[in-house]
Formats: C-alpha cells, structure tokens, sequence
C-alpha cells in the first residue's frame, strides 16, 4: 500500500509538469506564428490611412488636433499621431510612459500588441500582430517593442505621423543588454569567471554565432531594432545607405545620453506642454549590478559593435545640428525648466524621493517587469496623502509598463502566463 502522501505528491508532480508543457506549447506558438499575408485589394484600402484624406475617416482625433500646423499667433497644433520605435536598453520604457500618458489624456487609438508587450519580437513587425486589426484601421500611436519594417507600419498611421526613436553609447548598451538577456542567450551560458562580459570580449567569435537562439543582443541591438541586418560587414556600403535611410524616416533620433534635450525636442517636434514631458526613471537597474567599464573594455565593446558605432556617431551629429538649430541657450533654459518640473514631482510622488528594490515595492501594481532570473530592477512606492490634483498624475507616471498597458485595455494573456509561470517556479 502506497503511503498518503505519494498520491498528492504525484499529483503535484503532474500538474506542474503539466503547466510547463503547455506554457512552453503557447509561448511556442506565439513565436511560430506564420506570417499573415494579405491582398492587394487590401492594401489599397490599407493605403488610405497613410493619405491626407485619412485621418478625418479613421482616427480618434478631433478635426482641429492632428498634426502641428503654424496658425496666426505663431502657435502649433500638437501632433497627435506618432510612431515610436522603442529600442532595447535606451531610456525607451521612460519615454513609452510619456506617450500612454499623453495618449490617455487625449484618447488616443494605440495600436497594441496581440497577446503580448510586444510586437512578436524579434520577428519583423506585421500588420496583423496588432491586437483586433481589420484591414482599414489606422491608429494614433505605435509604440511598443518590434523589429521595424516601414513598409507594414506606414499602412497603419496617417501621412504626417512623427516617426521617432532612441539610440545609445553602443558600448553602454551593450553592457546593459548583455547582463540583462544572458540567461535568454544560450551562447554565454558557457561563459566562466566572475566577469563573464569581459571574458565574452576578449574574444567574441568564441561565443558568438550569428545564427544562435537571441544572438541579436549580443551584436549591434540598434541596427537589429531598427530592422536591418546587424552581422553585415560594417564597411560594407549597404550600412551607410541603411542609416541614410534611417534619418530620411525618423523626424528625430534621441539620444540617451542627452535624454532631457531630446525630450525638449521632442517637445518642440509635437508641439506638447511641459507637463506632457515630466517623467521619472523607469525600468532601470539597480547601481551594483552595472559594470564598470575599463577604457580597454569599453573600446572592445565599441569595435564589437561597429555598425551601432557609426549608427550612433551619426545621429549624435544630426543631433546637434537640431541642437543648434533650437538654440544652446534656449535648450539651457528648457532643459532647466524640465528638471524643476521633475524634481517637484519627485517630491510630491515618491515615497522616499528615490526608486527602490523589487522587495521594497508596497504595490504589486507598481511592482516592474524582471529579467529572467534576477531582480535587479527598481521601482518606486506612492507617497501617502498626495494633493489630490497631483494623485492621479503620480500613479500613471510610475506606472510600470505592463500595468500600464493592461489599464489602456490591452490583452497580455501570453506576457501575463509567462508572469505566473515564472512566479510558480521562481525564475
């Protein structure tokens, strides 16, 4: 006779095995999914999105809000259709919080992911992955994760759509993407030592196979997102043309590491209020976990990633020409107005006045997405009694993005099964 126990054990055992396989089926699926094809009659309708007659027919927006337009006083309308391509480990989820913002505010149509935070990255970016699409729709906002393909986002948003992005010190980012996707990139599970970035660099054809399971984090991110090949030879004069191309589509490319002038452009490019620009830091990681890179290092990490190299130096240039075009004192002076708008709504926000451990987070919902075995990232708790005229701008600013997305009405039924698989087992 069994002892009491074996049969509930068994059954544990069962059920868990059970969960497993069919989270790893569904997640399968959601990245099997074929293609969608679509026909041409759709895509002559499809095409009338991206005219100038489109908009009335399509969007949400009122007939006098869409785009910016100078009228008698000198003024500008905002700009109200916009496409961000949200790249990886760039400041973007800070930047996404200001468009579900401003988007809310002004009810918006998002196109949302379906099933997902994302746009079945890192797949090219369909017109179909849009939860709910019917040929003929068209859309306010664009915004979350994909491999960009122009040629399927144009058809969805109309003609003056701003086409914005972020870039990153390749070298940087590539310290970031490293530690945060290397237990999702089976190539450095084979890496050894307590500095396993530096042991990858100082020969990256060992471990690297242009080929491999999410290899695309470990060489040239930016070019991948932005929906180019990113193992070409960097000299070759397709990647020059394919960063012409880049800034002949993008209105503007932001740069990290000058975040508060680029959200003062991007201001000035929308025609936005201030107060549609205050953030707070979102999804960063906590101090310890970041390495330090040595001059050697950081120059390895920037020959490894040549193409985001010369992506990068490109646009740090174009950057600064928008710089000067919007005037250095005048940037000073609006730079300056920014960071007292955030430091009083640091004051009035956050518990403590700064961002805290995973553990320490008081509210599941504020509570942000982890990579896969680790929590390193740091969010913020609500300071108690707010004004109640600022109550309800603090929430949404420190809004993690999953949560936020759910409450626009998003479906993430595959990112939220993830979520409770990972919970059950702990990774």
């Amino acid at each position: 006779m069994l002892p009491e126990g074996r049969p509930w054990r068994s059954m544990c055992k069962g059920l868990v095995l059970g969960t497993l396989l069919t989270s790893f089926m569904l997640l399968l699926y959601s990245y099997a999914i074929p293609p969608l094809h679509f026909s041409n009659t759709e895509n002559s309708v499809q095409y009338q999105c991206s005219s100038s007659t489109a908009q009335g027919r399509y969007s949400v927006l009122s007939t006098n809000a869409s785009h910016r337009s100078v009228d008698d006083n000198n003024g500008c309308q905002p700009r109200k259709d916009i496409v961000f391509v949200k790249t990886h480990k760039t400041g973007s989820s800070t930047i996404l919080n200001i468009l579900f913002r401003f988007g809310e505010k002004n009810h918006l149509k998002f196109a949302f992911p379906s099933g997902r935070n994302d746009f079945f990255y890192p797949s090219y970016f369909e017109r179909g992955q849009v939860e709910g699409y019917q040929p003929g729709m068209c859309f306010n906002v664009i915004c979350n994760h994909m491999r960009f393909r122009y040629h399927e986002v144009h058809l969805l948003v109309p003609a003056n759509t701003a086409y914005v992005t972020v870039l990153r010190d390749p070298a940087l980012l590539f310290e970031s993407s490293f530690h945060y996707f290397k237990r999702v990139v089976p190539l450095t599970w084979k890496l050894s030592g307590d500095d396993t970035m530096a042991e990858f660099l100082r020969d990256p054809w060992h471990y690297y196979d242009p080929d491999g399971i999410n290899s695309h984090y470990l060489r040239n991110l930016l070019f991948f997102d932005l929906g180019y090949d990113n193992n070409l030879n960097a000299e070759s004069p397709l990647v020059e043309a394919q960063i012409k191309e880049v800034g002949a589509r993008f209105q503007l490319v932001m740069l990290m590491e000058y975040f508060d002038e680029s959200l003062v452009l991007l201001r000035d490019l929308l025609c936005w209020d201030l107060q549609d620009m205050v953030y707070f830091k979102l999804n960063a990681r906590r101090d310890s976990t970041i390495s330090q890179l040595t001059p050697e290092l950081y120059q390895k990490a920037t020959d490894w990633n040549q193409i985001d190299t010369k992506l990068y130096r490109y646009f740090n240039a174009t950057f600064w020409r928008k710089v000067d075009a919007y005037g250095r004192e005048r940037m000073a002076r609006d730079v300056a107005l920014l960071q007292q708008e955030n430091e009083k709504m640091r004051r009035v926000c956050i518990a403590g006045g700064h961002a805290v451990d995973s553990e320490s987070i008081q509210e599941s919902a504020m509570q942000p997405w982890q990579p896969l075995g680790e929590k390193n990232i740091l969010g913020y708790n609500l300071n108690k009694n707010i004004d109640i005229k600022y109550k309800r701008l603090c929430r949404k600013m420190l809004t993690p993005e999953i949560q936020y997305m759910t409450n626009l009405g998003a479906n993430l039924w595959i990112t939220k099964l993830w979520s409770h698989v990972r919970s059950f087992f702990r990774i």
